[in-house]
């Protein structure tokens, strides 16, 4: 059993994309966390239906952008539409470590293998693999585990790493985020279907 359980609380929603610019653009400004949630909260900065939701959702948005430097926060904010989303991809992976351990092991691994796709039963058989050492993961639900895997695939495809009819779409990280993560954590990088190069330093 492994003594790092998987946090698997991403059972709403999808990147946050809209989201998430907003949260950056407003930390940038207030320059703490705490700031931006109380304001989002107050003035319901996300146009959320419900006190509940809005909670939520500046939640969920705030601790994945929090994983993100300050260098990679400036970079989200200026960043294009791409750029935008392959680093709130990051931050995904960096927030949760099943979906990270997903990105590598079955995305990047398929593409690698030229697989074009991956399917239901490819997140299944990983899940399934995963129970075998988190016991964590052998708690949810059927229903649950269908809505996880339902929310995954819309990040993959909101990330432009998945095209609608569940095909991988080659990643091509822009030079500028490229340099970031190379000054930061490099193993990022695996985290995306990109064409093999010199791997060695990564791993």
């Amino acid at each position: 059993m492994s003594d790092r359980r998987y946090s698997m609380s991403f059972t709403t929603g999808g990147l946050f994309h809209r989201e998430s610019v907003n949260l950056t653009a407003l930390y940038l400004d207030l320059g703490d966390w705490d700031s931006v949630r109380n304001k989002v909260i107050e003035k319901n900065l996300l146009q959320a239906r419900t006190q509940n939701t809005l909670k939520r959702v500046c939640s969920e948005v705030v601790s994945r952008l929090k994983l993100l430097g300050l260098r990679e926060l400036e970079f989200l904010n200026q960043g294009s539409h791409q750029e935008q989303v392959h680093l709130l991809w990051l931050a995904v992976c960096r927030r949760y470590r099943f979906i990270a351990d997903f990105a590598v092991e079955v995305l990047r691994e398929r593409f690698l293998s030229l697989k074009p796709d991956i399917t239901h039963e490819d997140f299944d058989t990983f899940f399934n693999r995963k129970s075998e050492w988190h016991l964590e993961l052998e708690q949810i639900s059927p229903a649950t585990r269908s809505k996880l895997r339902q929310v995954l695939f819309r990040m993959l495809r909101e990330a432009d790493l998945l095209t609608a009819g569940n095909m991988i779409h080659a990643a091509m990280p822009s030079p500028g985020l490229l340099e970031l993560i190379y000054k930061g954590a490099r193993k990022d990088v695996l985290c995306f279907p990109i064409v093999e190069f010199d791997t060695k330093e990564l791993t």
